[in-house]
């Protein structure tokens, strides 16, 4: 965990695109927010390794919103039920569910049409979110930080010989 965490800082650190950083969290939202075994997140996975995104902002980020999902999961349910239960969708969700394909999307469950809508609301806001952020961590945050005095012990730590190893 704590070379996944001095990665992570290696790369908010580097000269490395803020969109990719930015595109692994927001991934790892769709990941996080759905069940573990579905086939859009085998894609985002495959995505994940196929575009330059960082790997380290993406399984953590998949660790801390997986913490969120917990506190949404509810919210995600009532929203999966009220799409399936809708008249007017009805003859969609069974046309859709005829299909192969569509069954194995497990799009009939709840839980993962919930949680899949609500990632894909927040993935843009997220990504421009976290894209902005990490420029202004990088712009402001990092050198402010760099001069006050616990940086300057904490660099005699284990933890920045480790983050320093990872950086060279």
């Amino acid at each position: 965990m704590l070379t996944m965490l001095a990665k992570l800082l290696k790369a908010l650190n580097s000269e490395s695109a803020p969109w990719q950083i930015a595109l692994a969290f927001s991934l790892a939202l769709i990941v996080a927010l759905t069940p573990t075994l579905s086939l859009h997140n085998a894609i985002v996975l495959l995505f994940a390794f196929l575009l330059r995104i960082n790997l380290s902002a993406f399984f953590l980020g998949v660790g801390a919103f997986s913490l969120l999902a917990v506190a949404i999961d509810p919210y995600s349910v009532r929203l999966g039920e009220s799409l399936l239960a809708n008249p007017g969708l009805q003859s969609t969700w069974t046309e859709l569910y005829q299909s192969d394909f569509w069954r194995m999307t497990a799009f009939n469950h709840s839980l993962v049409l919930g949680g899949l809508l609500i990632a894909l609301v927040a993935f843009i806001p997220l990504f421009i979110a976290s894209r902005v952020l990490i420029s202004l961590y990088r712009d402001r945050l990092l050198a402010w930080a760099n001069k006050l005095k616990i940086a300057q012990i904490l660099k005699g730590t284990k933890f920045y010989n480790l983050y320093k190893s990872i950086a060279e």
